[in-house]
């Protein structure tokens, strides 16, 4: 298979994030598949339809790499039973105008590192229904749920699990594979 070029982004604005570790680790244990590009999306500025006609810079570049890119991959952790505001903010911004969507047929994948036996689950579930309206193919399989993430790295952000390194390999040939053949039709 090719080397394929996808977008990441999510994590949480904090410093030593899961999912930011999450992304990296990713991008390393797919090396071979994939050249990924993790977007900073801390710059998008709160949504307002006034801005649809004139969006800011930030918007427009992060449209432009998704648009570019063969594929992404969003990790996400879970507030309060769902996805994060600054996530769902860059998502609507993404979708509007309706034209301008650059997730329109973009096959991705999705992810979350929780410090709960949950692992974000319920995040990715509602991640999940804003990206069927974004019309993304998004992988189902495997999901990707790593539990009490506090545990899951070392000091360096590298996982130690190898449970949770299977997981990621196999949803990096899964995306890689429904990216292919997109690629053929």
């Amino acid at each position: 298979m090719a080397k394929y070029k996808i977008v990441g982004f999510g994590g949480s604005l904090r410093k030593g994030s899961y999912n930011m570790m999450l992304l990296k680790e990713f991008k390393r244990i797919n090396s071979e598949l994939f050249e990924v590009e993790i977007e900073d999306i801390s710059n998008i500025p709160m949504y307002n339809q006034d801005m649809d006609n004139n969006q800011p810079e930030s918007v427009n570049l992060l449209r432009g790499k998704i648009r570019e890119c063969d594929g992404f991959i969003i990790s996400t952790p879970e507030y309060d039973f769902s996805i994060p505001g600054f996530l769902k903010n860059t998502l609507d911004f993404m979708s509007r105008p309706v034209d301008k969507n650059p997730f329109a047929g973009k096959n991705g994948a999705i992810m979350s590192a929780s410090i709960s036996m949950l692992g974000g689950s319920r995040a990715q579930y509602h991640l999940r229904q804003v990206l069927t309206y974004l019309d993304a193919r998004v992988v189902n399989k495997p999901e990707v749920f790593i539990t009490f993430a506090n545990q899951k790295f070392d000091e360096a952000g590298k996982l130690k699990d190898q449970n949770a390194i299977n997981l990621i390999n196999d949803l990096g040939k899964k995306l890689a594979l429904e990216i292919e053949r997109s690629k053929k039709f």
